[in-house]
């Protein structure tokens, strides 16, 4: 199991709440290379649910991420890309990776990332949808749709109806998709 681990590759999509949280997940476990992209800066609103620090505020995410997975596991190999993702440059920028994270906020972005992976690669992706708010943890949970797509989420709630997003939350959402990813690497990955 370590070595299928060491030698994969996970592009991960966004580095918010979810996307910061499964980058620290994933170098925790000792994933062989992370391919991380996001075009934002750390804002200090940000700091309530995902994985900065005070003094990166005003810093890009991905260099930020970059310092902290290495301060986690000098080992991870981190190839960073601040750039806003498209569907044409999605395939090119995550060519070399085994699995995808979807780590996006907007419904938009989910929806072109997921089309784009699902049409011109052939690698799946581990998609979220339905996490803002707070309470019944039990009703985030990770279904497979089809042999390239894993949704995690409780599929209902949005920021637009709870207009609150909390580490815990999100967090529990960012683990589910860890592990799913894990789990697609470990068990071997079938496309």
């Amino acid at each position: 199991m370590t070595e299928k681990v060491k030698r994969a590759t996970v592009g991960i999509a966004g580095l918010g709440g979810l996307g910061s949280n499964v980058a620290i997940a994933l170098a925790r476990t000792d994933i062989g290379k992370l391919i991380i992209v996001d075009f934002d800066d750390v804002e200090q609103s940000n700091l309530n649910r995902q994985q900065y620090f005070f003094d990166q505020i005003g810093k890009a995410k991905v260099d930020c991420m970059i310092e902290n997975l290495r301060r986690i596991n000098p080992d991870v190999k981190v190839e960073g890309h601040k750039v806003r993702l498209d569907a044409e440059n999605v395939p090119e920028i995550f060519a070399g990776a085994d699995v995808i994270a979807e780590c996006f906020d907007t419904a938009e972005a989910k929806q072109m990332i997921v089309e784009a992976v699902l049409s011109r690669m052939d690698v799946p992706i581990v998609s979220a949808s339905g996490l803002a708010g707070y309470g019944n943890s039990n009703a985030i949970h990770t279904r497979r749709i089809s042999s390239r797509l894993v949704l995690v989420g409780d599929g209902e709630s949005g920021i637009d109806s709870v207009k609150l997003l909390t580490a815990a939350r999100v967090g529990i959402a960012a683990m589910h998709q860890a592990n799913a990813i894990i789990e697609l690497i470990v068990d071997g990955i079938k496309v």
